[in-house]
């Protein structure tokens, strides 16, 4: 299908996507330890019945049942090697059902594995895994591609790129998101669509985690920075197990109410998730055929994002800054930490710029050209853990500029490209392929010119050339280029003019190095400021600056204020109000890295999940005569603390939480081998498993590691584990606790079975619960112990251990 014409029928008609094939499933007899998507081959009426149903029900969008049809989801049932089969009966058995009105999508879901450096599955390998489903999908003919349930916003990219590299095919996209309206690597609404909409994807939106209510909420914020059709699916409530049965207990009639409110939210197809019946989706055919989608707003304010966080830039917001204080020009001890490969001190001067007010920070590796591909990956890879400001890759190494991209979580900016063809379109292709903008210089083949005019023919070069190949006029910066005013004063205003000319004439945003005004002149703050306040008036969007320098922010913040880009001054009174004379205070923060006892420089390799440095830093610990336990009380434990805490108040997210807790179990083993082997210092030992049935175990192995870290004895026993060897195994190691994990409905049945068995053989061990379906209701229900998540684990353990639950 055309994508032109699937967008054009969102224009003036709500679409109604399928319900749940899992729910129906399930109903026709699929057990927890069957493959859902053998269905295709084994039991093809069943699943053509179902599509049958959702047809009946009016549905305009029926999806085949491939949910898990790529290799490395099949590879967990032994059936990796049927992948094409598979996908291409799916579509058969799809496009028999559907007709020839109903349109048929080519389901994706995750492949239920971190990835590296989270996890071990890479990229590429999931990109290959995804490439492979796709191929086989629209090879058989679907009319769109739906990448659904995702955690994970690099795994979305990984598919969608997958997807778009194989042909020009509509592509829906959707994210799960937790209870704090993020994903489970820490996104938020702003943020999916931020970097969703920049690789190209047709149509964002939300499917599963919750029900209709929630994702009103998800919809809303979507709406507020997309131009692009939102989509919805939400579950049918909350699962409970009635008579081991799981049951959804959001009715029909329930559901139906909440379509209204979805539709204001900006909701263009709407459809079911966990739970969800032909029942449900026929209210919800008839519901919709009286309303009209919401026109999209047209956006004219810039995004760039984290993995976690949007920025937006321009129209409506105050004067966003670069952070341009990474870039060993002048800077030696910046040389030597490249040259060595210290990561820690450019993640530390990240972490400083932010603090300082830098809102994206700039990444300038450019000592060895031979090295900056490499390094340019490790840089960003470490950075983006450490902040959560969208990152610049400054780089004319297009290499190194494509070896960034593909570790970034988020939405970049590429600065640069020149106006020369081959830098251009080189350019242009990264920023489309990985979701980017990009920055143009006013530079082309017969260097910069003097006059503005000329300048700005240049922008509009590039400009013009960016929107032709599918770039967004949003997704532009252009910098005109600052030249000395020591040698070339005579045309230090021209870059001024031209930015006047690139503002009213071309509608995109405008960057500068503002600081390159200023070499070889003395007083360079006061010239650098005076400068900056004329590009500001001028229509400077983007300054690039050392953010350290306070006298540029009372330069930002007060022109802010006189432009209208800070209402009521709140910004600036909230910045300054501790000082009444700020212009006599201007300082330079120190731009080395600050000393730091042993211990704590631990805990900041410990945090910055910095692997490389940790074992050194521990070997060197020890010959000062450190003792193991104090670097376990006084630098392990403090750090997972400091970070426990920071999760917990959604500082960090998942990323920075279990790379944090993998380094410190690094630490952990390196410091156990220094103890005397008669020591027992555990709080006690612990089984871990996820249950029988269930062969999801991300969570459980976080909880694992934080366990593990905070001292306990951790046995796990991994995934789809029988009841009777749980319990053998805790007798056998005389557990204190038993630790279970379930994803499913169908599966958290079995750690009711295991509280059972353990009542029946008079084995009194405490256990604990957890896992994407479990509630503290159902724990105590079973008369478990309830934990959300890892942080939470571990202090229900502690509390456990010492008789306090």
């Amino acid at each position: 299908m055309k994508k032109t014409n699937f967008i054009n029928r969102l224009k003036d008609k709500i679409l109604v996507y399928d319900g749940a094939m899992g729910t129906m499933l399930q109903k026709m007899g699929l057990s927890t330890n069957e493959c859902p998507e053998l269905y295709n081959l084994h039991h093809k009426e069943v699943i053509k019945e179902i599509h049958r149903q959702y047809i009946e029900a009016g549905c305009d969008i029926i999806q085949t049942n491939t949910f898990g049809g790529n290799k490395i989801k099949l590879s967990s049932y032994g059936h990796g090697d049927l992948v094409e089969e598979i996908n291409k009966q799916a579509v058969i058995i799809a496009r028999e059902a559907a007709g020839e009105e109903g349109l048929v999508a080519g389901d994706i879901g995750p492949t239920g594995k971190l990835l590296y450096p989270l996890g071990e599955v890479t990229f590429e390998e999931v990109y290959d895994g995804f490439y492979q489903q796709a191929k086989a999908l629209i090879e058989a003919g679907v009319d769109i591609i739906n990448i659904e349930t995702m955690s994970d916003i690099r795994e979305a990219k990984a598919a969608v790129m997958a997807v778009r590299d194989i042909g020009d095919i509509p592509i829906i996209c959707t994210m799960t998101f937790q209870e704090n309206l993020r994903t489970l690597t820490g996104s938020d609404p702003e943020t999916v669509v931020t970097i969703l909409e920049a690789m190209g994807v047709d149509v964002i939106g939300a499917n599963c985690g919750f029900g209709p209510e929630m994702m009103v909420e998800v919809l809303k914020r979507m709406q507020q920075v997309s131009q692009s059709p939102l989509m919805v699916q939400p579950n049918a409530g909350l699962p409970k197990l009635v008579d081991g049965q799981s049951i959804y207990d959001m009715t029909p009639e329930k559901m139906v109410n909440y379509v209204d409110d979805l539709v204001l939210a900006g909701a263009n197809i709407i459809g079911g998730c966990c739970g969800t019946t032909p029942h449900h989706l026929r209210l919800i055919v008839e519901r919709v055929s009286h309303l009209k989608p919401i026109p999209k707003k047209k956006i004219t304010f810039s995004k760039l994002a984290s993995g976690t966080d949007t920025l937006l830039i321009g129209e409506g917001h105050p004067t966003r800054v670069i952070g341009g204080h990474i870039n060993p020009t002048a800077k030696d001890y910046l040389i030597q930490a490249i040259k060595e490969e210290n990561m820690g001190i450019l993640t530390e001067h990240a972490v400083k710029q932010v603090e300082a007010g830098a809102n994206i920070i700039g990444i300038n590796l450019g000592v060895n050209t031979q090295q900056e591909s490499r390094m340019m990956k490790k840089a960003i890879t470490e950075i983006q853990q450490a902040v959560r400001v969208p990152l610049s890759i400054d780089t004319v190494n297009y290499d190194a500029m494509e070896e960034g991209l593909k570790v970034y979580n988020g939405k970049p900016l590429l600065n640069s490209t020149s106006a020369k063809d081959d830098a251009l379109n080189r350019v242009i292709k990264l920023a489309k392929g990985y979701g980017a903008s990009i920055v143009g210089l006013t530079l082309d083949e017969n260097g910069i010119p003097e006059r503005a005019e000329d300048r700005f023919k240049i922008a509009e070069k590039i400009v013009r050339t960016a929107v032709e190949q599918g770039i967004r006029k949003e997704d532009i910066f252009i910098d005109t280029l600052v030249l000395t005013a020591g040698a070339q004063q005579h045309v230090a205003l021209e870059c001024l003019k031209a930015i006047k000319l690139v503002k009213e004439r071309l509608g995109v945003k405008t960057l500068l190095g503002v600081e390159n005004i200023s070499h070889g002149l003395p007083n360079r703050g006061m010239l650098n400021n005076t400068f900056l306040a004329m590009a500001l008036e001028a229509g400077l969007d983007l300054p690039i600056i050392n953010p350290y320098y306070q006298s540029s922010w009372y330069t930002i913040k007060s022109a802010d204020v006189l432009m209208g880009k800070d209402k009521n001054a709140e910004d600036f009174v909230q910045r300054f109000k501790i000082s009444n004379n700020s212009d006599t205070k201007i300082k330079l923060e120190d731009k080395t890295p600050i000393e730091k006892k042993p211990l704590e420089e631990l805990m900041c390799i410990i945090k910055n999940g910095d692997k490389k440095r940790a074992l050194p830093k521990v070997e060197e610990l020890i010959a000062d005569n450190i003792q193991p336990i104090d670097i376990i009380n006084g630098g392990i434990i403090p750090a997972l603390e400091e970070i426990g805490e920071n999760y917990e108040k959604q500082i960090y997210f998942l990323p920075q939480l279990l790379l944090a807790a993998e380094t410190a179990q690094h630490i952990f083993q390196a410091v156990k081998g220094h103890v005397k082997e008669t020591t027992d210092n555990s709080l006690g030992t612990l089984i871990i498993a996820t249950v029988k049935g269930d062969i999801h175990d991300i969570g459980k192995n976080i909880v694992s590691i934080m366990l593990e870290n905070h001292g306990f004895r951790v046995i796990d026993l991994g995934k789809n584990v029988d009841n009777e060897a749980i319990i053998e195994t805790a007798i056998k190691e005389r557990a204190d606790i038993i630790g279970l994990s379930a994803l499913m409905t169908t599966t958290m049945q079995e750690m009711k079975n295991i509280s059972n068995l353990l009542k029946k053989k008079g084995i009194e061990i405490p256990i604990m619960v957890g896992g994407a379906v479990v509630t503290d209701g159902y724990a105590k229900e079973i008369g478990a112990h309830y934990a959300a998540d890892a942080i939470q684990a571990v202090k229900v353990a502690k509390a456990i251990m010492e008789g306090k639950m």
